[in-house]
C-alpha cells in the first residue's frame, strides 16, 4: 500500500480535530500513522480562547408582561357611503391624469356636456383647424395645435369651458379639472 495517501488523510484528520476541538491543549498525533521514519511529527496549533458572549441586550426590557398591539390594519369595504353626492348627470366618474381622445368625426360632440380630469390630464380633439377650439380660463390650460390636432393639457385645478365648433354650431364641453 503507498503510505501517501494515508499522510494526507492523517493530516487532513490532524487538521480537523484541531479545528474542531478549538480547546487550549495541543493535538496529539492520530494512532493510525504508519510506523517508520516517514512519520509526521505534530506541529502544536497555538489557539485562543474565545470569550463567551456577553448579556448585554440590544433593547431594555419590556415594562409590562402585557404584548403591545400592532395598530390595526385599514380594510376598504364595498358599499361605504359616499361624502359626496353623486352626480347629477350621466358622467362618469372623476378620470385621473389621463388622455381623453376626442375623434370629431366619429363623435356626438352634441351629447358629451362634461368631464372631469385629474390635474395633468389631456383633451386631444381630432379633426379641427387651427384657431377653432377656445377655452373661457387659459390660465388653467395649455394648448397647442398641430395638424388637424388640438391638445389641452389641464395644468390647475379648477373650471374651464371648452368650446368647440362643428357644423356651423358651437359645442361647449365644461371640463373640472380636480
Amino acid at each position: 500500500m503507498n503510505p501517501a495517501p494515508l499522510r494526507r488523510l492523517v493530516v487532513v484528520l490532524a487538521a480537523t480535530v484541531g479545528v474542531a476541538a478549538c480547546g487550549a491543549d495541543a493535538v496529539s498525533p492520530l494512532p493510525v500513522q504508519p510506523p517508520g521514519p516517514t512519520t509526521l511529527t505534530p506541529t502544536p496549533v497555538a489557539t485562543s480562547a474565545i470569550p463567551a458572549p456577553t448579556a448585554s441586550p440590544s433593547r431594555p426590557p419590556p415594562t409590562s408582561a402585557r404584548p403591545v398591539a400592532a395598530p390595526p390594519t385599514p380594510t376598504r369595504t364595498r358599499g361605504t357611503p359616499r361624502t359626496t353626492p353623486p352626480p347629477t348627470d350621466a358622467t362618469p366618474a372623476c378620470q385621473g391624469a389621463v388622455r381623453y381622445d376626442l375623434p370629431l368625426a366619429e363623435t356626438e360632440v352634441e351629447l358629451l356636456r362634461s368631464l372631469c380630469f385629474a390635474t395633468g390630464a389631456v383633451l386631444r380633439i381630432q379633426g379641427i383647424g387651427p384657431g377653432l377650439v377656445t377655452v373661457d380660463r387659459p390660465e388653467l390650460v395649455s394648448q397647442h395645435y398641430e395638424a388637424g390636432v388640438v391638445d389641452i393639457r389641464f395644468v390647475r385645478p379648477g373650471t374651464v369651458d371648452v368650446t368647440i365648433p362643428k357644423e356651423g354650431r358651437e359645442h361647449t364641453i365644461t371640463v373640472v379639472v380636480r
